[in-house]
């Protein structure tokens, strides 16, 4: 059988070399797609595949039925608005993701962003410290639950709230649980995100959400652009100047935010939540041990559409 990795955004080599002794040692046959230029050429190099290796590469319907051999497609890393759920199910495809392996880099990340908007973006004007203030983590899945370990230990006070988690489990996780998302937004310094794009999360992230923040309070997002809703957002922003917004994932009015708000704004020029070496090595590997495991074993634990 054929394992196919295709990322327009390759792998690290270490992470390439490892998948490639994961695929072989189990028997299987191991096949490279970088930096393709179009779908047409994944569709093409897909012909042929048992299994398949993603990072944020579309596996659309089209993918899916060019390949009629395809079994198993695992996307590297934990959002997974990249396959088309539906069209894998129709064909019998299992598509899994590889949840908590980027967490740590994702969670470095939300922490910093804070701390560069709490100090004016690194400008010379004054800024103000973390410590002693509040955050609130809006889910508290494997990221938000590291995000909030790191501001602990850094003095501050977290709270949460995850319709999928009980108060006891967030309590076990170290945070103090809040069950309305308006009690959280108005009762926070800083909001991080970590929820996934949903039909029922696209566009939640609200004018009314945003302005129910305290003065000088923060929105930091290193989940999925679709969740805010940006119109909403400018208009926050606009009627609160006390407000500021950092983002992993730019919005499309990111130029007339910039323009209208300066340092109250900052996206990073492309999504760096995965962007370590560890993180990348690890959600690769991940991959290829999920899909031998399936393919030897039947091993389902991180289907995504069951």
């Amino acid at each position: 059988m054929k394992v196919l990795v295709a990322t327009q955004k390759p792998f690290a080599a270490a992470a390439v070399n490892g998948i490639k002794d994961i695929v072989e040692q189990a028997g299987y046959e191991f096949a490279l797609l970088e930096k393709y230029a179009d779908q047409a050429e994944l569709e093409k190099a897909v012909a042929d595949a048992d299994a398949l290796i993603v990072r944020s590469d579309k596996v659309t319907a089209a993918v899916v039925e060019a390949a009629p051999k395809l079994k198993i497609v695992v996307r590297a890393g934990a959002g997974y608005d990249n396959l088309d759920l539906e069209a894998c199910t129709a064909h019998g495809v299992v598509a899994m993701n590889t949840p908590g392996q980027n967490a740590n880099a994702v969670a470095e990340l939300a922490i910093a962003m804070m701390i560069f908007m709490a100090r004016t973006q690194f400008t010379p004007a004054t800024g103000s410290e973390i410590e002693g203030k509040t955050l609130g983590i809006q889910a508290f899945g494997n990221v938000g639950r590291l995000v909030g370990a790191k501001a602990k230990a850094l003095g501050m006070k977290v709270k949460a709230t995850d319709p999928f988690l009980s108060d006891e489990q967030i309590i076990a996780g170290g945070a103090e649980p809040v069950k309305e998302l308006g009690e959280l937004y108005s009762t926070s310094d800083y909001v991080s995100l970590h929820i996934p794009a949903t039909p029922q999360t696209i566009g939640s992230i609200n004018y009314e959400l945003i302005t129910r923040m305290p003065k000088g309070a923060t929105l930091i997002n290193t989940a999925r652009k679709e969740v805010i809703d940006e119109a909403g957002l400018e208009k926050a922003l606009e009627d609160r100047p006390d407000l500021k917004y950092v983002t992993d994932v730019a919005p499309d009015n990111l130029e007339t935010l910039k323009e209208k708000f300066g340092t109250r704004v900052f996206a990073t020029p492309k999504k760096m939540g995965a962007q370590t070496a560890e993180a990348n090595i690890n959600a690769g590997l991940a991959a290829a041990r999920q899909i031998v495991d399936f393919l030897k074993n039947g091993n389902r634990r991180f289907q995504l559409n069951k």
